[in-house]
């Protein structure tokens, strides 16, 4: 007796729960993993040094240009729209609260994850995959040393490092920028002293954790995401491409749900 439609409804639903079960937990133990290791001096050796300081650069120093660029369109859009509407409003003491809920605590994490996963999270997936195709991955091993400590580990915090040190750069540069344009088109306050003011008493302990989170944890899921796609390749290099989108699809997902979850934390 052949099974009911239903029932292969239910077969597969079950079995794509399970899937995504299982890659969740591979993701939270990569990142555990990591976090653990970070910490413990004996493991940071010259070569795991060397290859978070290449991350680091290729991932936080070499898009500086791009996200300075993007910081001051966003700015300039941001910045001046909403000093020109609450001083329509009268209600210009309201400019910092909402920058800081606008640029700083949701626009520049979620806008800067988006650059990094795009740019370097596709090619991490496709580098760490031809190094798995190639035999690099084998051959740390016959050498003694652990592939997770000298691929996973430096590209994992990299990122996340990376990541927050550039979300940082968009908002100064963001507020910056804004400001100066505001000032320059006399659509907002002339008075540094009164706009850096306006910001700072806005910025609460909240605002810093939700930014700590919002860009260092997507980006932790994104490379995790990332590394376990890449060494995940076992054939040709045709599986590559597959991984890739797989990996960009894990991570921005993992975006998404994580700002969404945090802002939803906060504003309860």
């Amino acid at each position: 007796m052949s099974p009911s439609p239903s029932t292969n409804v239910l077969a597969r639903l079950g079995a794509g729960v399970w899937g995504l079960w299982d890659q969740l937990r591979h993701i939270a133990a990569v990142v555990g993993t990591v976090l653990l290791v970070s910490i413990r001096p004996r493991y940071w050796v010259a070569a795991v040094r060397k290859a978070f300081a290449m991350q680091v650069l290729y991932i936080g120093i070499e898009p500086l240009w791009f996200v300075g660029v993007a910081a001051v369109f966003v700015g300039i859009s941001v910045v001046v729209q909403l000093s020109f509407w609450s001083g329509m409003a009268g209600q210009s003491q309201m400019v910092g609260p909402l920058l800081v809920t606008v640029i700083a605590r949701e626009l520049g994490p979620v806008l800067i994850n988006l650059i990094v996963i795009v740019r370097s999270g596709s090619a991490m997936t496709t580098e760490l995959g031809v190094l798995q195709i190639n035999g690099q991955v084998r051959a740390l091993e016959k050498q003694r040393c652990d592939p997770f400590l000298h691929m996973v580990v430096p590209r994992v915090l990299g990122m996340a490092v990376s990541t927050f040190c550039l979300t940082i750069v968009f908002i100064i540069v963001a507020f910056a920028s804004g400001y100066l344009f505001a000032a320059w088109m006399g659509k907002g306050s002339r008075d540094l002293f009164l706009f850096v003011d306006s910001v700072a008493r806005a910025l609460q302990f909240k605002d810093v954790v939700d930014i700590l989170v919002k860009s260092i944890l997507p980006a932790l899921v994104a490379s995790a995401c990332c590394c376990i796609g890449g060494l995940g390749v076992r054939g040709s290099d045709t599986e590559i491409p597959q991984a890739t989108q797989r990996a960009l699809t894990w991570s921005m997902a993992g975006l998404f749900v994580i700002s969404a979850a945090v802002s939803v934390l906060t504003y309860l």
